[in-house]
């Protein structure tokens, strides 16, 4: 990819994050970029996700932490927004 796109696209990933939880850290960045693309394959492609998460049953596991946390941060950042 184009070092300009991927600067635009990370604005945009930077941008999301600080609308969904209220800031943008680094490692707050990669675990929104993790939930939003599981997400998507999971409504896209339900099969492909249900077995990968027969596969790897831990994993599935980490991506349902990654999923309260991020619900928890954006509920706090919509009481916060009050």
């Amino acid at each position: 990819m184009e070092k300009e796109f991927t600067a635009q696209f990370e604005a945009l990933l930077e941008k999301y994050s600080e609308l969904l939880v209220g800031e943008s850290k680094e490692g707050t960045k990669e675990k929104i970029k993790t939930w939003a693309l599981y997400s998507h394959i999971a409504k896209s492609m339900p099969a492909l996700a249900k077995h990968w998460n027969e596969l790897y049953p831990e994993a599935k596991e980490e991506i349902k932490q990654i999923s309260l946390e991020i619900k928890q941060l954006n509920e706090q950042h919509r009481k916060a927004k009050k």
